[in-house]
């Protein structure tokens, strides 16, 4: 377990990269005061972190190289960061209204939306949920159900505790930005209590959802290759492309990448999603 939080701490960043100061606020969504950023402009992004992250752990490199070409949105999910936690659970679905909600806060009709990890379920469950919010989606290392990830990884998080991220900097970057810094073990539990429950998305709800989607894994990356072979075919892909039109979704699959350093191939991975997000859908 000491080499999990290793590995996660390998997320946080050595330096921000934002060229001008972004826009900063708090949202009210369902009770929350739900923290954002808003860097650049032109066609909107919203980001959505994975579990114990914050904006400035998860999206390094990131916010930089997107709001180029794009309004990028980044928030704090519940009890993440600068967003106190609420007595309401925490799941994908209640995420994915946040989301909607936070969109109407800011005026923002329609927009694509990038998550990794929890982020990337809370992403399919923004374009199940609320369509008419959600033009395309990438997902970064996320599964439909708890069954999606290999065996080793559903150990690991059956064990994990607050104690194993003790003095690690996401347990200090959650003390530095929270307004109740105390309650680290408490938002721990909370998190796997999330997993444990598991709202599953079902194969029908994946393939009814009418925006196109972008998944990314890495060859090492803890979710099994079945699974994720399985999202993209829900989404129209496993066709012969010289025979039949190509699928709006796409699929990349990066050597040699585990779940965290998926993060790290942001170079890799940033000129994909600009042009998955920038083609146009192909007709039916």
């Amino acid at each position: 377990m000491k080499t999990l939080a290793f590995l996660l701490t390998l997320l946080l960043p050595a330096a921000a990269v934002a060229q001008q100061p972004p826009a900063t606020g708090y949202a009210p969504v369902h009770g929350l005061k739900m923290y954002y950023e808003v860097h650049g402009s032109g066609e909107p992004v919203v980001l959505l972190h994975g579990a114990f992250m914050t904006i400035t752990n998860n999206w390094t490199g990131w916010i930089g190289e997107l709001s180029k070409t794009r309004k990028v949105i980044a928030v704090e999910l519940q009890g993440h960061g600068r967003t106190v936690d609420i007595a309401r659970d925490i799941t994908a679905e209640n995420l994915a209204d946040d989301v909607a909600a936070l969109l109407d806060y800011l005026k923002i009709p329609r927009a694509d939306v990038l998550g990794y990890s929890m982020g990337g379920a809370v992403a399919m469950q923004c374009a199940i949920r609320h369509p008419n919010k959600v033009r395309k989606v990438v997902v970064i290392s996320a599964t439909l159900r708890r069954s999606g990830a290999v065996k080793e990884g559903q150990d690991a998080l059956a064990t994990l505790t607050a104690e194993v991220f003790k003095g690690s900097p996401i347990e200090t970057e959650y003390k530095k930005l929270n307004p109740k810094p105390d309650d680290f073990p408490r938002f721990v539990k909370r998190l796997l209590a999330m997993d444990s429950k598991g709202h599953d998305i079902t194969p029908d709800q994946l393939k009814a959802s009418a925006a196109p989607m972008f998944f990314i894994h890495g060859d090492s990356d803890g979710v099994r290759l079945e699974h994720v072979a399985e999202m993209f075919r829900l989404k129209g892909g496993g066709i012969h492309g010289d025979i039949k039109p190509l699928p709006a979704s796409r699929l990349a699959i990066l050597p040699a990448t585990t779940h965290v350093t998926l993060m790290e191939r942001m170079p890799v991975i940033v000129p994909m999603v600009n042009d998955f997000l920038d083609a146009k859908q192909p007709k039916p």
